[in-house]
């Protein structure tokens, strides 16, 4: 065997390996770029981004093409390597095996290991680099592609899919939960866009303001009087009951009220708007649709009895999705007070949930039939909380420190076993 014939097999086998690797790369590069960025960029007219996505829109026929080449230039770096290595040890089985001991590390090395990394690392690039000679590639291919298209819908039709590949919520926040740990977005922008995500998910019973804490005013009260109830709290708008808040009629708002006490005026009737009622079971991403078309930004959440739950506003919806929003005129609310390593003040009104995740304690409101603090001790005491009741749960001692006749205001709880530091 000449020394020509040697150098001719190394050429053709180093091209071969070149292209595997190539074609290696481009499945890797196309099956992690990421498609979003790639669309925001063709959308402001990048064509390198638009022929990736071009490319990559005919999913199956880029990679039979990219199978195809990989296979030809494979299977053609071993066969002269067989023969390359049989004339050189003058015995066609050991130069067989000889070849495919080589080829094996060869192959794996720089036609899949080495490429597939690399193309990992950069797929948006080497997408870039691949999109125009696959898209020749796929051309000139087309016969084959065709027939093994082909091949792929015979199977299609054997082994039919039953699973469903829509998106789902859980791995949707997943993708919000890794690009926040990549550092693609940070911790503030991710809970607003997990809470957008789960926003269709909640209730309206689960962020409205309770009956017992409501404020509202009596039909039957003096005009005068009504400024005093506005100065003691901060509330721009106070529902308008008759006889009881179970019946509620109407809705103030601060500004009318006072724009008619200025005038002269005298009657509620005049300054009212009638309310929106709802069940408490009305998802707010409904809620939200509803007072932007009825114009009003308070609706009154009723009990299937007919009585007054709560009330939901516009700002509790809103701040459901960007948490608590207060004003210069708020009072701002401390939940959860550590007094030490193991004692803790909570305050009754608290979301459970916050509770919780504050406590580092791995529970959820899921597992009870109650969203606040206050209707979890209750449920827990089966019972409506007296000052000095208590109980264990998983590693606290929870003991009701305030509260009135109806419902307990303020618990401590003191961890019994202190937990290891973490290290």
């Amino acid at each position: 065997m000449g020394d020509l014939s040697i150098v001719s097999y190394l050429v053709g086998i180093f091209i071969c390996v070149v292209f595997s690797g190539y074609f290696s790369a481009s499945e890797t590069a196309f099956t992690t770029v990421n498609r979003i960025r790639l669309k925001t960029l063709a959308e402001n007219g990048d064509s390198g981004a638009a022929l990736v996505l071009k490319v990559s829109g005919d999913y199956d026929k880029m990679l039979t093409a990219i199978l195809v080449g990989n296979n030809i230039v494979n299977i053609a770096s071993s066969a002269m390597a067989t023969l390359m290595f049989a004339s050189l040890l003058m015995d066609q089985a050991l130069g067989a095996s000889v070849s495919t001991a080589v080829m094996t590390i060869v192959v794996l090395l720089l036609g899949e290991i080495s490429p597939k990394c690399l193309a990992k690392e950069n797929p948006e690039s080497f997408a870039r680099f691949s999109a125009p000679i696959l898209k020749f590639l796929m051309f000139i291919l087309t016969p084959v592609i065709f027939i093994f298209l082909q091949w792929r819908k015979l199977l299609s039709l054997i082994f039919k899919k039953k699973a469903d590949n829509k998106m789902t919520q859980e791995e949707l926040i997943t993708i919000v939960d890794e690009a926040q740990s990549e550092g693609g977005i940070d911790e503030e922008n991710g809970e607003l866009i997990r809470s957008a995500i789960e926003f269709d998910d909640v209730d309206a019973r689960e962020i409205l303001t309770p009956r017992v804490a409501l404020v509202g005013v009596d039909k039957e009260t003096p005009f005068e009087e009504i400024s005093k109830i506005f100065e003691e709290n901060s509330y721009s708008r106070l529902p308008v009951y008759e006889e009881s808040i179970d019946n509620i009629i109407g809705v103030i708002h601060e500004k009318d009220y006072f724009c008619a006490l200025h005038q002269g005026g005298s009657s509620l009737e005049e300054i009212q708007t009638k309310p929106l009622y709802i069940s408490g079971t009305v998802k707010v991403s409904d809620l939200l649709r509803m007072l932007q078309h009825y114009k009003v930004h308070m609706a009154v959440v009723v009990d299937e009895f007919g009585g007054t739950e709560g009330v939901v506003t516009m700002e509790d919806i809103v701040e459901e999705l960007v948490g608590d929003i207060w004003d210069e005129h708020d009072v701002v609310v401390n939940y959860f007070q550590k007094i030490n390593d193991t004692t803790y003040k909570i305050d009754c009104r608290a979301d459970l949930d916050e509770m919780f995740e504050f406590l580092d304690i791995q529970a959820s409101d899921d597992d009870f039939d109650c969203v606040t603090v206050n209707g979890w001790v209750m449920e827990k005491l089966e019972k409506i909380p007296a000052v000095g009741d208590s109980f264990d749960f998983e590693d606290l001692h929870i003991t009701v420190t305030k509260g009135t006749a109806h419902h307990a205001t303020e618990l401590t709880v003191k961890r019994v076993a202190p937990r290891p530091a973490q290290g």
